[in-house]
């Protein structure tokens, strides 16, 4: 049960909110805040239960950000938990950040400290500022280790490091990417950042000042923290606590989380290039070098790792042979992502590689291990009484070999999972060979995904937070939680909720499904109906959002209308996506036409209200890419199972991703429109009908036009 005094905080704080900013309540708002506290007051009872899992999907306009802060601020503080809402772009972190907490601050009496926490990478580090701006050996020696991808950022602007650090020692700054006084360019930053393996923490003869560190101590206060799900999912990888608070102290908030899986996915994956990571061990041995000489490796030592980097050079040497004869022996080759790739089938890679990879696997054991040696002497070198200029030149050189191990655990990780099986019964691992090539270089990538998150997530989340809560306005397919159940591995006790939108969809838009009679699998005539189609549909002046599925009919729709439709269109590949929508609201201000055309990245996180958008077209039903290495793996797996993959996975995530997709055109209570589908498969297909069933209840005209 709710403690009494909780429960009053946050019915008192709803009715302030209501009050001070003149708002209606809302049933779907009301009723959203109701049953996640409900749902998390298990946490006031002190015994051995799993964490409270919530998940709700909340319809555009229900106000979801309110709901959730009220519903669990209070109790959190009330039980000396630490909140963690943690949203998928940085658009709506933004939104949370600058608009939502403050506004509810002011509007009520709750009383709660805030902070927004960002990785290592956001900020800039002392040590490499100082190494930059002196231009010492250490500086040469990141050149020599990084070798041409070094040189493509360069060593960054002399006179903006100089910049920084007078705006650093003048207390103007606290040394944060996105709080500089302009927008800054990846070479100028990346060269200014560490890493984990990097950095040096208390043994830095920075730490005290250390721009990270000093933001990091402020989440220590805060009662509420805004992070990202990819900060979330980096300090789970690394066991959690190690960048936020322990997940057992926290309650999560997951908004925007059918991103979660996904991005679960790509931080549990690994990655090589066979020929890349060679020239990088070939340039670390001068690297070693460069240590003997300033006294920090042994000859011994040098030696034998020298010896050891050789025998692993010409282990990938046999590596990229026999690669390359896997490669050159498939009949097909498919293409994903603009390079040639083969998915081994139910990611069971042949007996010879998986040899291989255990044989690599042992030499990048050795080699981090080896690496870790010599960056245990240098923690050593670095404290406090000993040498001074020892230490400083200590510290110059631990990111450079912190990056020596980080690289060898990197390619440790991949082969590893190259030189296993996986256990039976259980979702498999996808594994991918993929061949780069261009001018100059050619090389062979090895990749490896869980094809599903659930035990990583079950194992590191849902078992050892305190609760979390999971919002998003779209979240079920066709009606049901299954698809994220299975994805995200939600326990069985996790509670649902599904709280409709407040918005009048049969008054408010037309679903129109024209007569085409053609299938969108004749792609050609699929794209000449849509060329003869856009002039009638739309006017001159229109503010339109068009979705393709894929990024050739984009450009052949864009180049096959006449010259005075083309220039109405802003398209995706032209322009940054916030670029793109600044100057397609700037023509809609001016009463000028603009017609959007997008890919699936346009699909979702595009709010144009009102005028902006009145009309959205879809080109055809969004199935997935159907040769994603990752999706192909779970499909296979799925058949295995006994089940049918296109209406176990295909069919749901297809009607999930339309829902979104015609909900780019509903922002408000007050917009009206259109929503037009090129594709008759929803009518005529019984999955199409399945689909068509589970979207919101727009008002239909099916066939009512017909395109010839």
């Amino acid at each position: 049960m709710l403690a009494d005094d909780v429960k009053d905080r946050i019915q008192s704080a709803y009715r302030q909110l209501l009050e001070s900013r003149e708002l209606t309540p809302r049933y779907g708002q009301r009723q959203m805040i109701a049953e996640i506290a409900k749902s998390l007051s298990v946490l006031a009872v002190e015994d051995d239960s799993d964490p409270p899992i919530c998940v709700v999907e909340a319809g555009t306009g229900t106000g979801k950000t309110l709901a959730y802060v009220l519903a669990v601020l209070p109790l959190a503080q009330e039980l000396g938990y630490k909140v963690v809402i943690a949203t998928a772009t940085v658009a709506l972190q933004e939104q949370v950040m600058l608009k939502d907490l403050p506004e509810i601050l002011e509007g009520s009496d709750l009383i709660f400290d805030y902070s927004l926490a960002k990785g290592r990478g956001r900020y800039l580090c002392l040590s490499k500022l100082d190494m930059l701006l002196e231009g010492n050996d250490s500086m040469q020696a990141l050149m020599d280790l990084y070798g041409e991808e070094f040189d493509d950022q360069g060593l960054g602007d002399q006179k903006l490091y100089q910049d920084m650090l007078d705006e650093l020692s003048a207390g103007n700054w606290e040394g944060d990417r996105d709080d500089w006084k302009s927008p800054l360019l990846d070479a100028d930053w990346k060269p200014l950042t560490v890493d984990r393996g990097q950095c040096m923490g208390p043994k830095c003869s920075h730490f005290r000042n250390c721009c990270f560190y000093k933001a990091r101590d402020s989440m220590d206060k805060a009662d509420c923290i805004v992070s990202n799900h990819d900060l979330v999912l980096t300090d789970l990888a690394l066991g959690g606590g190690a960048i936020l608070p322990h997940p057992e102290k926290c309650i999560y908030v997951f908004d925007e989380a059918h991103h979660l899986p996904f991005k679960s996915n790509n931080h549990f994956s690994a990655y090589t290039r066979v020929k890349a990571t060679s020239a990088w061990l070939d340039r670390s041995q001068a690297l070693l070098l460069r240590m003997l000489k300033d006294d920090f490796i042994d000859g011994n030592r040098q030696d034998s790792l020298q010896k050891l980097i050789s025998a692993t050079i010409l282990e990938l040497e046999h590596a990229w042979l026999l690669l390359e004869q896997t490669l050159e022996s498939l009949e097909h080759v498919d293409s994903y992502e603009h390079r040639a790739k083969h998915a081994f089938k139910l990611g069971v890679v042949p007996v010879e590689i998986q040899e291989m990879a255990s044989n690599l696997s042992n030499q990048f054991s050795r080699l981090a291990k080896a690496f870790q040696d010599i960056n245990d002497d240098l923690k050593g070198a670095m404290e406090e009484g000993g040498d001074v200029s020892r230490r400083q030149l200590a510290e110059q050189w631990f990111p450079l070999v912190g990056s020596l191990i980080g690289r060898a655990e990197a390619n440790l990780e991949l082969w590893l999972s190259y030189a296993v099986s996986d256990p039976p019964g259980k979702p498999p691992s996808a594994r991918w060979l993929s061949f780069n090539e261009n001018d100059s270089f050619k090389d062979i990538g090895l990749s490896s995904s869980p094809v599903l998150a659930a035990e990583n997530l079950r194992e590191r989340l849902w078992q050892s937070c305190a609760g979390a809560v999971l919002t998003s306005a779209t979240l079920s397919a066709l009606g049901q939680f299954d698809m994220l159940k299975m994805r995200a591995g939600l326990p069985e006790h996790t509670y649902y909720l599904s709280i409709p939108s407040p918005f009048n969809f049969a008054s408010a838009a037309n679903l129109v499904v024209p007569r085409m009679n053609c299938d969108p699998s004749d792609s050609e005539r699929h794209t000449e109906l849509i060329v003869s189609a856009l002039p009638i549909l739309l006017k001159k002046d229109c503010s339109a959002l068009m979705l393709f599925s894929s990024r050739r009919q984009m450009l052949d729709v864009m180049q096959r209308l006449p010259r005075e439709w083309r220039d109405l269109i802003l398209c995706q590949d032209d322009y940054q996506k916030l670029q793109l929508l600044k100057y397609h609201r700037q023509r809609v201000d001016k009463k000028e036409g603009s017609l959007i055309f997008g890919l699936s990245s346009f699909a979702e996180g595009v709010d144009l209200p009102g005028k902006y958008c009145t009309h959205v077209l879809i080109a055809k039903i969004p199935f997935a890419v159907p040769n994603d290495p990752i999706e192909l793996t779970l499909s296979e797996w799925i058949e295995q199972q006994g089940m049918n993959a296109f209406m176990t996975l295909a069919v749901p995530d297809a009607a999930f991703r339309l829902v979104q997709a015609s909900g780019r055109l509903l922002r408000s209570e007050n917009d009206t429109g259109q929503i037009t589908l090129f594709d008759e498969r929803i009518v005529n297909r019984r999955y199409g009908k399945t689909i068509l069933q589970s979207m919101p209840p727009y008002r239909q005209e099916i066939f009512q036009e017909e395109i010839s």
